[in-house]
C-alpha cells in the first residue's frame, strides 16, 4: 500500500494581551484559543506553574490527552475486528516532565491505565493483549522520543448485566 499523507491545520490565536503586550514577563496572560473549522474552540493556557490558567487547558495536558486518545480509539478499533465487545473505556493518563534549571525542560514518560469493561462472553486475555497492538499503531506514541507505556485494566461483565 503506498503512504499516504495526512495534514492537520489549526490555529492558535494568543489572546492575553492586557494591553502593554509583553513588555514585562508578569505584565501579560497567558490565554489562548485553538481553533480548527468546523469545531468548536478550545482555550488554553500555560500549566499554572508558568503563570497559566489552572481553568484552561494546557500543551502538557493535550500532550497526554492526545497518546491516551489515540491508544483508546486504536484499541477500541482492533477490539471490535477481534469481535471483542467492549462496553466502557476510562483512561486516568499521566505525563512526567522534567523542567531544567535554565527552564528548558522535557516529558520523560506517559503512563496510560486504561480500565476496560468486556460483555459477558469475551476474551480477556486477548483484550489484554491488544493493547500492545494498539500501542504499536498509535500514530502520537509512535511519534514522540520518550517511553509510552500502558497499564490496563480488564474487567468482565457477569452475564445479564448491561
Amino acid at each position: 500500500m503506498a503512504e499516504k499523507q495526512h495534514r492537520y491545520a489549526v490555529t492558535v490565536t494568543w489572546t492575553g494581551n492586557t494591553g502593554t503586550g509583553t513588555r514585562s514577563y508578569r505584565g501579560y496572560e497567558r490565554a489562548h484559543t485553538l481553533s480548527a473549522p468546523g469545531k468548536p474552540p478550545i482555550p488554553g493556557s500555560s500549566d499554572p506553574a508558568f503563570r497559566g490558567d489552572p481553568a484552561s487547558w494546557n500543551p502538557e495536558e493535550l500532550l497526554v490527552a492526545s497518546l491516551s486518545a489515540c491508544h483508546k480509539l486504536w484499541y477500541l478499533g482492533l477490539c471490535a475486528q477481534a469481535g471483542i465487545a467492549v462496553t466502557a473505556y476510562e483512561d486516568a493518563a499521566e505525563g512526567t516532565m522534567t523542567e531544567e534549571a535554565g527552564g528548558a525542560g522535557q516529558f520523560t514518560a506517559v503512563t496510560l491505565r486504561p480500565r476496560v469493561t468486556l460483555a459477558a462472553g469475551s476474551d480477556p486475555a486477548r483484550a489484554l493483549a491488544l493493547h500492545q497492538e494498539a500501542h504499536a499503531f498509535c500514530f502520537i506514541a509512535r511519534s514522540v522520543n520518550f517511553p509510552v507505556t500502558a497499564e490496563p485494566t480488564i474487567f468482565l461483565q457477569e452475564s445479564g448485566t448491561a
